[in-house]
């Protein structure tokens, strides 16, 4: 098997997919498209497509924003936002298959482990440190990215109990004694709401950084897989047990971007079972 020729007619694919969702998002300086369910036409409509709040004057002393990031006012409609996230989800599945297989015949040596640097004495003290913080001066746990990386692993399926959904509203009274509830129902989002697309552009630029260097993200692939031989590693396998993340049932594929990641699912459990090691 041409493992190079496979390689590169799945990027070729890949980069045309990407290229129609940032067209879809409107980040290549072009008018959005609408949604693919809704005939995937150019709109004029100013509602659909990037809908960026009133940008103060030009100030000389405000810097541009830095290389990788967005500006923070992006948002999309709803309905376009979901459609470029179920393709999106797909074509980043896709890449992470692609890069299984370029890291075919790469090996790499696990990094040396860390030592552990010694911890402060009054950190130790199981009962703490005495000091009260007040909310307002505490860190954000989760800072906000400026940029992101393509995640080379599958996302594990997220354990989640069954709850009873809330469809209605229980309307309990006594004749005579309480008034009836005129509490309404919540109304179902509207499909031309805005939606922050800031992360949705952030993993489009992660994605076509992938892309555009396959070899590194190779390399990154051989570093992990060094380190599961190591048994430095929790996960075992880099690919999602049963159908892949935003993979469709055959009779609901309708894009190509499901057939190229039903190939690419193909090639990489072949690579994963045959490594290269010559």
């Amino acid at each position: 098997m041409d493992w190079d020729l496979a390689i590169e007619k799945n990027r070729a694919a890949l980069m045309r997919v990407l290229a129609m969702l940032v067209a879809m998002a409107g980040l290549a300086g072009g008018e959005a498209f609408t949604s693919p369910l809704r005939g995937g036409r150019r709109s004029s409509d100013r509602r659909v497509g990037v809908i960026a709040a009133p940008q103060p004057p030009p100030d000389a002393s405000r810097r541009p924003p830095l290389k990788g990031g967005v500006e923070p006012a992006l948002t999309l409609p709803r309905h376009l936002h979901r459609a470029i996230l179920r393709l999106l989800r797909a074509a980043e599945s896709a890449v992470r298959r692609l890069v299984i297989v370029m890291a075919r015949g790469v090996t790499l040596a696990p990094p040396r482990q860390r030592a552990a640097s010694p911890r402060p004495a009054m950190l130790r003290d199981p009962l703490g440190t005495g000091i009260f913080v007040p909310p307002r001066a505490r860190p954000a746990l989760r800072p906000r990215p400026g940029t992101l990386s393509l995640p080379l692993l599958d996302p594990l399926r997220p354990f989640r109990a069954s709850r009873p959904v809330a469809t209605s509203i229980p309307r309990i009274s006594v004749p005579g004694v309480t008034a009836p509830s005129l509490i309404t129902p919540r109304q179902p989002p509207a499909p031309d709401d805005p939606l922050d697309a800031t992360r949705l552009a952030l993993r489009l630029r992660a994605l076509g950084a992938a892309l555009d260097d396959l070899p590194a993200q190779a390399r990154r692939f051989a570093r992990w897989r060094a380190l599961k031989q190591a048994g430095r590693t929790r996960r075992a396998w880099p690919l999602r047990p049963g159908r892949a993340p935003g993979q469709r049932p055959a009779g609901r594929r309708r894009h190509v971007v499901y057939d190229i990641l039903t190939d690419l699912q193909g090639l990489a459990l072949e690579a994963l079972a045959h490594p290269d090691t010559s």
